[in-house]
């Protein structure tokens, strides 16, 4: 297949046919062997097959920390994954006297770690299984709507059931190919996780929002967890009794690194992509959602730096929510500019047409093109209810509210029998509650929560009548007479009355029973309660809507398939949030004219970045080892100096952050924690020529820690492989 049919098609291409322009490709580790002839010609060392074992080695040592990703590095339960993944344990630990943003952190033994913050988990691999037939195998297509949703959730919570009967297991029933695959994955589920090590801000978030997806990048993205079990060795809360995890597979720790032109590799948790969404949810995406976000979020950012000062305990406390508010932001503008740059609905547009026109040339035996065009049209509505309710479901966005609602939907769902409750509020989700309530206290300031909550609010109240929800309004008392100053009034007072903003009460509120949150007083609860029949109707018609698409979306997704296979290529899943694997090689690039990427970057570039103000407030003992150039053996010859990080032409996205970065022989040469700027719509659409990814070299990693920092203690606790 030609570049220019690529191009055009815009579609997952033959890997055979890939060995000049970038691997695309979040493959299934079981995918792997059907590529082996790729993988070895890149570079890989080791056996395919051996990689297509998600409890061997290596991705026996790959951990999901739900939303990141981490590797082992030590056989006593040292994980090393990004900073701003760890980031916000290391805020939840943080003071204005003990502030470990500016300061950083480094347990020089075990005894010193400090717990992450309620709720982190590390998630190990123990058991994947194909689990189709069991939940869709006995539902036709006349099987619709609700009640094929009810059917598909309800097959999949008596699945987990049965998998979790054993105690410190958690396991999940995820979806491949938009429900044409179901999958088991049983996980080991670390509950005490401690923070080992991170650097300070100054070196793990250098560049700040600046330079987040941008290139050249200077960011000591690390830091160090340890997971911890009781002494039997099963998963247990936090004790002091505990003892570290020892895992079954460990990375080693490359200090000999890399150059230009090395096969790499990263094994992680990608979130998700929209590979194969259809022309009508691109269209809403570009068109309507990611623009009108960018206006939200830029307003709620704003809310937020206006009621916490720099400085202040109340910027400590939403400093990570803050960074990924910003986050979001510099990514969804990157998508829109992304969009526009390649034609994206033009080139979505076209592959629909082709694709068309392979099932009609082919006969379409089996009726694909009438359930796509059914399938399109659920889409539609779908874009239409989600426009609609946009600006009310942003209403939750007020801490206590979301607390309240929360607490509510548990004390009705446990009126139910375990296995008829909705996910989220079984018995095995009491702990992951628990830890939701106390979990807020060092994430909440009253003021903050009460500026962003009025924010919200205005945006609702400037919006069309039609977007308006009756019984919010009739709630807060909102109408044309209220103002700016009378909202303002309304709100002081149920944040005056409320104590929801204390943990006790919160977990008082956890075991509560339906009738005691009726007979309430407290603002929040009280509005909770108004709104959970317009909660519910919004959900039942969603749930609906998603059920008519389980009957449809599998057969677009198996036409796309066979259209695939037809042209000798093999597909792959959208990214789920399950482990993935992508692989290329260390690699720069030139985005556009006259810009050229480097691979690497240098400990130098920090210097010539520094102005001694955040973001760019490097040590300054720092400083003095660059001036000095005290590389130790952690140089490049190539470029004359450490790298800090390295670009490679890895297909990545969203939750790889952290994701363990190999070279041929699986051992720990960087950590995947951003891309280009001009990569980031390759969530929608991969474009070769743009896609980069960024990681941080373990060659700076090991610098900063044995030079730095003084983190000598987990150095000789690794395998460095040197």
């Amino acid at each position: 297949m030609s570049r220019k049919l690529y191009a055009f098609l815009a579609i997952p291409l033959a890997i055979s046919s890939l060995s000049a322009i970038a691997k695309e490709g979040m493959f299934t580790p079981e995918q792997l062997p059907e590529i082996s002839d790729d993988l070895k010609a890149t570079g890989l060392a080791l056996s395919p097959e051996s990689l297509s074992d998600l409890t061997g080695f290596p991705m026996g040592a790959i951990v999901s920390l739900g939303g990141c990703s981490a590797s082992f590095v030590s056989d006593t339960g040292l994980a090393v994954t990004n900073h701003h993944c760890a980031r916000g344990s290391v805020q939840y630990n943080s003071t204005a006297e003990n502030n470990y943003l500016k300061d950083g952190f480094l347990a020089t033994s075990p005894d010193k770690e400090l717990p992450a913050a309620p709720g982190t988990r590390m998630w190990v691999t123990v058991g994947f299984s194909d689990v189709t037939d069991k939940v869709t195998g006995d539902l036709g297509d006349d099987v619709t709507g609700r009640d094929r949703y009810d059917a598909i959730v309800k097959k999949q919570k008596a699945i987990i059931a049965e998998c979790e009967a054993e105690d410190g297991y958690r396991c999940s029933v995820p979806a491949f190919y938009d429900g044409l695959e179901y999958k088991l994955i049983k996980q080991l589920e670390i509950r005490d996780v401690r923070i080992a090590y991170a650097p300070a801000d100054a070196i793990g978030k250098y560049g700040g929002d600046i330079d987040n997806w941008m290139w050249p990048r200077h960011t000591g993205d690390f830091s160090f967890y340890r997971a911890y079990v009781g002494p039997d060795g099963k998963p247990a809360d936090y004790s002091e009794d505990n003892v570290p995890y020892q895992p079954e597979h460990v990375l080693t720790v490359s200090a000999a690194g890399l150059e230009a032109g090395d096969f790499v590799m990263a094994a992680g948790y990608p979130g998700s992509t929209n590979r194969y969404a259809r022309l009508v949810t691109v269209d809403y995406m570009f068109n309507w959602l990611y623009p009108t976000y960018v206006d939200l979020v830029t307003d709620w950012i704003d809310a937020i730096e206006t009621a916490a000062p720099e400085g202040s305990d109340a910027r400590i406390i939403y400093e990570a929510r803050l960074a990924g508010l910003n986050n979001f932001l510099k990514n969804t503008k990157g998508q829109l500019a992304g969009a526009k740059r390649v034609g994206l609905l033009d080139r979505r547009a076209s592959r629909e047409t082709a694709l068309n026109a392979w099932l009609k040339e082919e006969g379409d035996p089996n009726g694909y093109q009438s359930a796509i065009a059914q399938l399109d049209e659920v889409k539609s509505q779908s874009a239409a209810m989600s426009k609609q309710n946009f600006w009310y479901n942003n209403l939750t966005r007020s801490q206590l509210l979301s607390a309240a609602q929360t607490l509510y939907r548990n004390a009705i769902e446990k009126q139910r029998p375990d296995a008829e409750r909705e996910p989220g509020y079984q018995e095995r989700d009491n702990k992951r509650l628990e830890e939701q309530m106390q979990r807020l206290d060092r994430r909440f300031d009253a003021a903050v929560d009460k500026a962003v909550w009025k924010r919200f609010i205005t945006l609702y109240m400037a919006q069309p009548e039609s977007a308006h929800i009756n019984a919010f309004d009739n709630a807060l008392g909102l109408d044309d007479a209220v103002n700016a100053g009378s909202l303002d009034s309304v709100l002081t007072g149920m944040y005056s009355k409320t104590a929801l903003d204390q943990a006790d009460m919160r977990l008082k509120w956890l075991n509560a029973d339906k009738a005691a949150f009726e007979d309430s007083d407290d603002p929040f609860i009280k509005l909770a309660v108004a709104l959970y029949d317009t909660e519910m109707a919004i959900e039942d018609k969603s749930k609906a809507l998603e059920g008519k698409e389980a009957v449809l979306q599998p057969k677009y997704m198996r036409a796309i398939i066979d259209w695939q296979k037809a042209q000798g290529s093999l597909a792959y899943p959208d990214a789920n949030s399950t482990l993935r694997v992508t692989y290329g090689t260390v690699l720069g690039g030139s985005p556009k004219d006259g810009l050229i990427y480097e691979p690497f970057t240098r400990l130098e570039g920090i210097v010539e970045k520094d102005t001694g103000d955040t973001p760019f407030d490097s040590p300054k003992k720092q400083l003095q080892l660059i001036e000095d150039k005290k590389y130790g053996p952690y140089a490049l010859p190539d470029i004359g100096s450490v790298p800090v990080n390295f670009l490679s032409d890895l297909d990545s996205t969203g939750g790889n952050s952290g994701s363990a970065t190999l070279n041929a022989n699986a051992e720990l040469v960087g950590l995947l924690f951003d891309g280009t700027f001009e990569s980031v719509n390759s969530d929608w659409d991969f474009d070769p020529k743009t896609t980069r990814t960024i990681h941080v070299d373990t060659r700076y990693m090991l610098w900063v820690m044995q030079y730095v920092d003084g983190a000598t203690n987990l150095i000789e606790e690794m395998k460095i492989a040197k």
